[in-house]
Protein backbone atom coordinates (compact mmCIF):
# COMPACT_ATOMS: atom_id res chain seq x y z
CA UNK A 1 0.00 0.00 0.00
CA UNK A 2 2.58 2.38 0.70
CA UNK A 3 4.40 1.95 -2.63
CA UNK A 4 1.17 2.52 -4.29
CA UNK A 5 0.04 5.44 -2.18
CA UNK A 6 3.72 6.99 -3.20
CA UNK A 7 3.12 6.45 -6.97
CA UNK A 8 -0.13 8.21 -6.92
CA UNK A 9 0.14 10.80 -4.26
CA UNK A 10 -0.52 14.29 -5.77
CA UNK A 11 2.41 17.13 -6.57
CA UNK A 12 3.00 19.26 -3.96
CA UNK A 13 1.83 22.77 -4.18
CA UNK A 14 4.46 24.19 -2.18
CA UNK A 15 7.09 25.29 -4.86
CA UNK A 16 4.55 26.69 -6.73
CA UNK A 17 3.25 28.73 -3.58
CA UNK A 18 6.87 29.92 -2.86
CA UNK A 19 7.11 30.86 -6.41
CA UNK A 20 3.78 33.19 -6.30
CA UNK A 21 4.43 34.61 -3.07
CA UNK A 22 8.39 35.66 -4.39
CA UNK A 23 6.15 36.73 -7.13
CA UNK A 24 4.02 39.48 -5.05
CA UNK A 25 7.03 40.00 -2.95
CA UNK A 26 8.73 41.54 -6.24
CA UNK A 27 5.81 43.42 -7.40
CA UNK A 28 5.60 45.24 -4.18
CA UNK A 29 9.29 45.94 -4.14
CA UNK A 30 8.59 47.44 -7.46
CA UNK A 31 5.95 49.40 -6.49
CA UNK A 32 7.68 51.00 -3.32
CA UNK A 33 10.78 51.24 -4.93
CA UNK A 34 8.79 53.83 -7.87
CA UNK A 35 6.88 55.11 -5.21
CA UNK A 36 9.46 56.49 -3.00
CA UNK A 37 11.76 57.82 -6.16
CA UNK A 38 8.47 59.32 -6.79
CA UNK A 39 8.19 61.48 -3.60
CA UNK A 40 11.68 62.14 -3.72
CA UNK A 41 11.44 64.08 -7.08
CA UNK A 42 8.31 65.52 -5.74
CA UNK A 43 9.09 66.43 -2.63
CA UNK A 44 12.78 67.43 -3.11
CA UNK A 45 15.29 68.92 -0.12
CA UNK A 46 14.20 72.08 0.48
CA UNK A 47 17.04 73.23 2.98
CA UNK A 48 20.91 72.59 3.50
CA UNK A 49 23.19 70.20 4.67
CA UNK A 50 25.53 70.24 7.41
CA UNK A 51 28.31 67.43 8.13
CA UNK A 52 28.91 66.48 11.64
CA UNK A 53 30.79 63.25 13.12
CA UNK A 54 30.49 61.94 9.21
CA UNK A 55 26.85 62.44 9.51
CA UNK A 56 25.19 64.75 6.38
CA UNK A 57 22.03 66.04 8.29
CA UNK A 58 19.30 68.21 6.40
CA UNK A 59 17.70 71.11 8.02
CA UNK A 60 15.67 74.43 7.44
CA UNK A 61 16.60 77.53 8.40
CA UNK A 62 13.45 79.27 7.86
CA UNK A 63 14.79 82.47 9.01
CA UNK A 64 13.44 85.28 10.98
CA UNK A 65 14.45 87.78 13.81
CA UNK A 66 15.86 87.27 17.13
CA UNK A 67 17.09 84.57 18.85
CA UNK A 68 17.32 80.90 17.81
CA UNK A 69 14.60 78.65 18.16
CA UNK A 70 15.42 74.79 17.39
CA UNK A 71 12.70 72.25 15.97
CA UNK A 72 12.81 68.52 16.85
CA UNK A 73 10.09 66.28 14.86
CA UNK A 74 8.65 63.32 16.41
CA UNK A 75 8.92 60.19 15.33
CA UNK A 76 7.71 59.13 11.68
CA UNK A 77 7.81 62.44 10.26
CA UNK A 78 10.09 65.14 9.07
CA UNK A 79 11.11 68.70 9.41
CA UNK A 80 8.93 69.88 7.12
CA UNK A 81 5.90 69.12 9.28
CA UNK A 82 7.01 72.54 11.64
CA UNK A 83 6.10 74.49 8.67
CA UNK A 84 3.12 72.89 7.85
CA UNK A 85 1.70 73.10 10.99
CA UNK A 86 1.93 76.59 10.96
CA UNK A 87 4.11 77.15 13.93
CA UNK A 88 6.87 78.46 12.03
CA UNK A 89 4.89 81.84 10.15
CA UNK A 90 4.45 82.51 13.66
CA UNK A 91 7.18 82.13 15.57
CA UNK A 92 9.75 84.03 12.86
CA UNK A 93 8.24 87.04 13.34
CA UNK A 94 10.17 87.31 16.79
CA UNK A 95 12.62 83.82 16.11
CA UNK A 96 14.93 82.67 13.75
CA UNK A 97 13.75 79.36 13.30
CA UNK A 98 15.65 76.23 12.84
CA UNK A 99 14.07 72.61 12.40
CA UNK A 100 16.23 69.17 11.72
CA UNK A 101 15.63 66.25 9.89
CA UNK A 102 16.52 64.08 12.69
CA UNK A 103 19.17 60.76 11.50
CA UNK A 104 17.48 58.54 9.13
CA UNK A 105 14.27 60.95 8.93
CA UNK A 106 13.84 62.90 5.73
CA UNK A 107 17.14 63.44 3.48
CA UNK A 108 19.35 63.10 6.95
CA UNK A 109 21.49 60.31 6.68
CA UNK A 110 21.23 56.89 10.20
CA UNK A 111 24.20 55.48 9.07
CA UNK A 112 24.46 51.97 10.06
CA UNK A 113 26.50 50.23 13.35
CA UNK A 114 25.44 53.24 15.52
CA UNK A 115 22.40 52.69 17.86
CA UNK A 116 20.67 55.77 17.86
CA UNK A 117 19.48 56.39 21.11
CA UNK A 118 17.80 60.13 22.10
CA UNK A 119 21.78 60.27 23.91
CA UNK A 120 22.83 59.50 20.12
CA UNK A 121 21.01 61.87 18.70
CA UNK A 122 21.66 64.74 20.84
CA UNK A 123 25.57 64.79 20.69
CA UNK A 124 24.86 64.75 17.38
CA UNK A 125 22.46 67.50 16.91
CA UNK A 126 24.26 69.45 19.67
CA UNK A 127 27.59 69.32 17.40
CA UNK A 128 25.45 70.29 14.23
CA UNK A 129 24.57 73.67 16.52
CA UNK A 130 28.23 73.66 17.24
CA UNK A 131 29.03 73.84 13.37
CA UNK A 132 26.12 76.07 12.17
CA UNK A 133 27.26 78.94 14.94
CA UNK A 134 23.64 78.45 16.31
CA UNK A 135 24.43 79.81 20.19
CA UNK A 136 22.29 79.38 23.40
CA UNK A 137 18.94 78.68 21.59
CA UNK A 138 15.35 77.30 22.72
CA UNK A 139 14.99 73.72 21.84
CA UNK A 140 11.64 72.59 20.96
CA UNK A 141 11.20 68.45 20.67
CA UNK A 142 7.79 67.19 19.88
CA UNK A 143 6.53 63.49 20.89
CA UNK A 144 9.65 61.45 20.16
CA UNK A 145 12.03 64.70 19.48
CA UNK A 146 11.26 65.64 23.29
CA UNK A 147 13.04 62.74 24.43
CA UNK A 148 16.29 63.83 22.21
CA UNK A 149 15.97 67.13 23.72
CA UNK A 150 15.70 66.23 27.28
CA UNK A 151 19.12 64.48 26.31
CA UNK A 152 20.38 67.76 25.04
CA UNK A 153 19.65 69.29 28.07
CA UNK A 154 20.90 67.25 30.50
CA UNK A 155 24.38 66.50 28.64
CA UNK A 156 24.87 70.17 27.62
CA UNK A 157 22.65 72.54 29.84
CA UNK A 158 25.59 75.32 29.15
CA UNK A 159 24.57 75.46 25.44
CA UNK A 160 20.92 76.32 25.38
CA UNK A 161 18.43 78.75 27.21
CA UNK A 162 15.51 76.62 27.32
CA UNK A 163 13.11 73.78 26.21
CA UNK A 164 9.83 73.42 24.97
CA UNK A 165 8.48 69.64 25.22
CA UNK A 166 5.20 68.64 23.47
CA UNK A 167 3.59 65.39 23.97
CA UNK A 168 6.12 63.84 25.04
CA UNK A 169 6.72 60.17 26.54
CA UNK A 170 9.03 60.17 29.83
CA UNK A 171 8.27 57.16 31.74
CA UNK A 172 8.12 53.94 30.70
CA UNK A 173 4.80 52.01 30.20
CA UNK A 174 3.79 48.93 28.43
CA UNK A 175 2.93 49.71 24.81
CA UNK A 176 1.64 46.51 23.38
CA UNK A 177 1.64 47.59 20.15
CA UNK A 178 5.40 47.89 19.71
CA UNK A 179 6.16 44.10 18.21
CA UNK A 180 3.63 45.23 15.09
CA UNK A 181 5.49 48.82 14.70
CA UNK A 182 9.35 47.62 15.13
CA UNK A 183 8.78 44.51 12.63
CA UNK A 184 10.22 46.67 9.91
CA UNK A 185 14.02 47.21 12.22
CA UNK A 186 14.74 43.66 12.54
CA UNK A 187 17.85 42.18 10.35
CA UNK A 188 16.49 40.24 7.14
CA UNK A 189 13.06 40.05 7.88
CA UNK A 190 12.72 43.56 8.50
CA UNK A 191 14.78 44.48 5.59
CA UNK A 192 12.71 42.72 3.41
CA UNK A 193 9.44 44.05 5.05
CA UNK A 194 10.05 47.51 4.32
CA UNK A 195 10.93 47.34 0.92
CA UNK A 196 7.90 45.32 -0.23
CA UNK A 197 4.92 44.93 2.21
CA UNK A 198 5.52 47.27 4.89
CA UNK A 199 5.19 50.78 3.02
CA UNK A 200 1.69 49.41 1.58
CA UNK A 201 0.21 48.34 4.61
CA UNK A 202 1.15 51.66 6.13
CA UNK A 203 -0.18 53.63 3.22
CA UNK A 204 -3.33 51.70 3.65
CA UNK A 205 -3.49 52.41 7.69
CA UNK A 206 -2.45 56.26 7.47
CA UNK A 207 -5.84 57.82 7.46
CA UNK A 208 -6.26 55.82 10.60
CA UNK A 209 -3.39 56.56 12.15
CA UNK A 210 -3.24 60.61 11.51
CA UNK A 211 -6.89 60.70 12.72
CA UNK A 212 -6.09 59.05 15.96
CA UNK A 213 -2.86 61.28 16.12
CA UNK A 214 -4.81 64.28 15.86
CA UNK A 215 -7.99 63.21 17.60
CA UNK A 216 -10.16 65.22 19.08
CA UNK A 217 -9.64 67.39 16.76
CA UNK A 218 -10.08 67.11 13.28
CA UNK A 219 -7.12 66.67 10.60
CA UNK A 220 -6.12 69.90 9.50
CA UNK A 221 -6.31 70.67 5.58
CA UNK A 222 -3.09 71.47 5.64
CA UNK A 223 -1.99 68.37 6.67
CA UNK A 224 -3.83 66.28 4.51
CA UNK A 225 -2.59 68.43 1.26
CA UNK A 226 0.39 69.07 2.19
CA UNK A 227 2.32 66.28 4.11
CA UNK A 228 4.57 64.20 1.79
CA UNK A 229 3.51 60.61 3.02
CA UNK A 230 5.52 58.75 0.93
CA UNK A 231 8.57 60.18 2.11
CA UNK A 232 7.07 58.65 5.57
CA UNK A 233 6.45 55.55 4.03
CA UNK A 234 10.16 55.19 2.12
CA UNK A 235 12.21 51.86 3.63
CA UNK A 236 15.05 53.96 4.36
CA UNK A 237 12.36 56.03 6.79
CA UNK A 238 10.47 53.08 7.84
CA UNK A 239 13.95 51.58 9.28
CA UNK A 240 14.46 54.76 11.47
CA UNK A 241 10.83 54.87 12.44
CA UNK A 242 10.78 51.30 13.96
CA UNK A 243 13.73 51.54 15.36
CA UNK A 244 12.92 54.31 17.30
CA UNK A 245 9.40 52.51 18.35
CA UNK A 246 11.84 49.65 19.17
CA UNK A 247 14.03 51.88 21.75
CA UNK A 248 10.89 53.71 23.14
CA UNK A 249 10.50 52.12 26.55
CA UNK A 250 13.91 51.54 26.79
CA UNK A 251 15.29 55.23 26.05
CA UNK A 252 12.56 56.26 28.45
CA UNK A 253 13.56 54.64 31.27
CA UNK A 254 17.12 55.55 30.72
CA UNK A 255 16.05 59.46 30.71
CA UNK A 256 13.74 58.64 33.48
CA UNK A 257 16.66 58.64 36.38
CA UNK A 258 18.28 62.01 35.58
CA UNK A 259 15.09 64.40 34.72
CA UNK A 260 15.93 66.13 38.87
CA UNK A 261 19.27 66.99 37.75
CA UNK A 262 18.09 68.80 34.61
CA UNK A 263 19.22 72.17 35.11
CA UNK A 264 17.83 73.96 32.19
CA UNK A 265 14.24 75.29 32.28
CA UNK A 266 11.20 73.79 30.43
CA UNK A 267 7.46 74.24 29.35
CA UNK A 268 5.97 71.32 29.16
CA UNK A 269 2.88 71.18 26.87
CA UNK A 270 0.38 68.26 26.37
CA UNK A 271 -3.33 68.05 24.69
CA UNK A 272 -5.89 67.07 27.21
CA UNK A 273 -6.93 64.81 24.66
CA UNK A 274 -4.11 63.16 23.58
CA UNK A 275 -4.46 59.19 22.65
CA UNK A 276 -0.93 58.47 21.91
CA UNK A 277 0.42 58.68 25.49
CA UNK A 278 -1.59 59.70 28.83
CA UNK A 279 -0.65 63.34 29.65
CA UNK A 280 -1.86 62.49 33.10
CA UNK A 281 0.93 59.95 33.19
CA UNK A 282 3.64 61.29 31.15
CA UNK A 283 3.12 64.92 31.30
CA UNK A 284 1.98 65.73 34.82
CA UNK A 285 4.31 63.57 36.17
CA UNK A 286 7.45 65.09 34.39
CA UNK A 287 6.40 68.70 36.21
CA UNK A 288 6.05 66.78 39.39
CA UNK A 289 10.14 65.82 38.62
CA UNK A 290 11.73 68.83 37.25
CA UNK A 291 12.55 71.56 39.55
CA UNK A 292 12.32 74.24 37.43
CA UNK A 293 9.34 73.64 34.66
CA UNK A 294 5.98 74.90 33.59
CA UNK A 295 3.26 72.89 32.94
CA UNK A 296 0.71 74.13 29.51
CA UNK A 297 -2.32 71.90 29.03
CA UNK A 298 -4.19 72.55 25.67
CA UNK A 299 -7.66 71.89 25.74
CA UNK A 300 -9.36 70.17 22.73
CA UNK A 301 -6.19 69.14 21.34
CA UNK A 302 -4.61 65.63 20.68
CA UNK A 303 -1.15 64.43 20.31
CA UNK A 304 -0.15 66.87 17.73
CA UNK A 305 -0.67 70.19 19.20
CA UNK A 306 1.09 72.40 17.31
CA UNK A 307 -1.21 71.58 14.42
CA UNK A 308 -4.18 72.49 16.62
CA UNK A 309 -2.91 75.25 18.55
CA UNK A 310 0.14 76.72 17.15
CA UNK A 311 -0.21 79.89 19.20
CA UNK A 312 -0.51 78.11 22.52
CA UNK A 313 3.02 76.36 21.43
CA UNK A 314 4.69 79.99 20.63
CA UNK A 315 3.17 80.93 24.27
CA UNK A 316 5.11 78.25 25.31
CA UNK A 317 7.95 78.98 23.97
CA UNK A 318 7.89 82.74 24.93
CA UNK A 319 7.39 81.74 28.59
CA UNK A 320 10.68 79.40 28.41
CA UNK A 321 12.40 82.72 27.29
CA UNK A 322 11.05 83.94 30.33
CA UNK A 323 12.07 81.58 32.48
CA UNK A 324 15.29 81.53 31.20
CA UNK A 325 15.69 85.20 32.54
CA UNK A 326 15.27 86.44 28.50
CA UNK A 327 13.16 89.11 27.61
CA UNK A 328 10.66 88.10 24.80
CA UNK A 329 11.66 89.35 21.39
CA UNK A 330 9.38 91.85 20.15
CA UNK A 331 7.19 91.35 16.64
CA UNK A 332 9.34 92.87 13.73
CA UNK A 333 6.19 92.63 11.10
CA UNK A 334 2.87 91.58 11.51
CA UNK A 335 1.56 87.80 11.29
CA UNK A 336 -1.46 86.63 11.48
CA UNK A 337 -1.98 83.68 13.64
CA UNK A 338 -2.97 80.78 12.01
CA UNK A 339 -4.47 77.35 12.33
CA UNK A 340 -5.38 78.30 16.82
CA UNK A 341 -9.03 76.90 16.20
CA UNK A 342 -10.82 77.02 19.72
CA UNK A 343 -8.40 75.92 21.54
CA UNK A 344 -7.39 77.21 24.95
CA UNK A 345 -4.16 76.75 26.86
CA UNK A 346 -3.77 76.46 30.84
CA UNK A 347 -0.67 77.94 32.15
CA UNK A 348 0.07 76.03 35.41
Amino acid sequence: MNLVDRRFRPPSRRPSMLLAAAAVLALCGLAVHRRSRQAERDFPPLGRFVTVRGVRLHYRDFGGEGPPLVLLHGNGTLAEEFDISGLVALARPRYRVIAFDRPGYGYSERPRGTVWTAQAQAELLHAALGALGILDPVVLGHSAGTQVAIAMGLRHPQSLRALVLASGYYFPTPRLELPFFSAPALPLLGTLMRHTVSPLLGRLMWPLMVRHLFAPSPVPEAFRRRFPVWMALRPSQLQATAAERALMVAGAAALSSGYRGLAVPAVLLSGDGDREVSPGWQTLRLHRRLPDSRLVQVHGAGHMVHHVAPAAVLAAVDAAMEMAGSSVPAVHRASAPRGAGAARAALA
